[in-house]
């Protein structure tokens, strides 16, 4: 039901730059997790980097003002995910939301799992699942599946790094997996079990790592709602904090001034896909850029009065880490 304009919730917004680790919890979509926590920081523009289902749990970058235009910067990055298995059953949806459709006894060891894991290091085909989000003609694939539809899909490569058998027995065990972006765990789950003789459905999902960020770095709803506007914003990471991982180069102020106009500046460095570029300040971050044959070229770039908003930022974050 949509609620007239004058029985909804306002909160004043503000400028707010930055990058935040968040603990989601299973229930919440990736889009009404990061509302929850826009409206903590009371921010004028928010974005999520990666998307987790409303059943899976752990970390989900958020992106904040500035930091929104980096949040496509890891998406390509290997992720690391602790998968809770059942064996079994199958279901409808590859996990718990659907209805069983076929149950079988299970007969497994760990040594007979341990091995059969084995058959899925490395890079394997894997048929996208009706129920996940992945388009067709414009529209997610679980639309169709809702009503009834199958859609013709075709097979996409993807890369398993690694698979730890933590702990399990009979019906229930835990693994966890490190994979490229685009591995449908529901759909490895689901192949797994069938390698087995048992079928197997996920029974829940908690992503450890995204890159190099780590689940250990995240918070909660929770804690984020026990601090005060000041403490939430010191825990804010800056813009550049997704392209750490990348080279830095740095300009002075003349040339960082004709860069935040769109500029290519001719710099002594070697061909560069992607760099981070700062100005003379260390926390002068002015965008993103690559460098080829002696060009600095400017590919995503903040806008001046972003710039000082971050170095005022940064001031505040320090004052309150000194108290705290």
């Amino acid at each position: 039901m949509n609620l007239p304009l004058s029985a909804r919730t306002r909160w004043p917004k503000r400028p707010v730059h930055g990058v935040l680790l968040l603990d989601k919890p299973l229930g919440l979509s990736s889009h009404d997790a990061l509302q929850k926590v826009r409206r903590l920081l009371r921010a004028e523009k928010a974005g999520h980097a990666g998307t987790l289902d409303p059943m899976a749990a752990g970390l989900l970058p958020l992106c904040f003002g500035a930091a929104t235009k980096f949040s496509q910067a890891g998406l390509n990055a290997d992720k690391t995910y602790r998968a809770f298995v059942t064996l079994g059953q199958t279901t409808s949806t590859g996990d718990l939301e659907g209805h069983v459709l076929k149950e079988r006894p299970v007969h497994v060891s760990r040594e007979q799992f341990d091995h059969t894991l084995t058959q899925f290091i490395g890079e394997i085909d894997q048929m996208p699942p009706m129920y996940s989000a992945l388009k067709h003609e414009g529209q997610a694939l679980y639309v169709y599946a809702r009503s009834g539809i199958c859609v013709e899909r075709s097979a996409r490569r993807v890369q398993i790094h690694r698979i730890d058998l933590l702990q399990g027995q009979g019906a229930d065990w835990v693994l966890d997996i490190t994979c490229s972006k685009g591995t449908y765990i529901r759909t490895l789950v689901e192949d797994i079990g069938e390698a087995l003789g048992c079928g197997a459905h996920l029974a829940g999902l908690r992503r450890l790592s995204h890159g190099f960020l780590s689940l250990d770095q995240a918070y909660t709803l929770e804690h984020l709602a026990e601090l005060s506007e000041l403490e939430r914003d010191a825990l804010l990471q800056g813009p550049d904090f997704l392209l750490t991982h990348w080279p830095v180069h740095r300009l002075n102020n003349a040339d960082a001034a004709r860069f935040l106009r769109g500029l290519r500046r001719r710099v002594v460095a070697p061909d560069t896909s992607h760099v981070r570029v700062y100005g003379p300040e260390t926390q002068a971050f002015l965008g993103s850029a690559h460098i080829t044959a002696g060009d600095l070229i400017p590919d995503r770039l903040l806008s001046s009065l972003e710039v000082s908003a971050l170095l005022s930022q940064s001031v505040s974050s320090l004052a309150v880490s000194s108290t705290s």
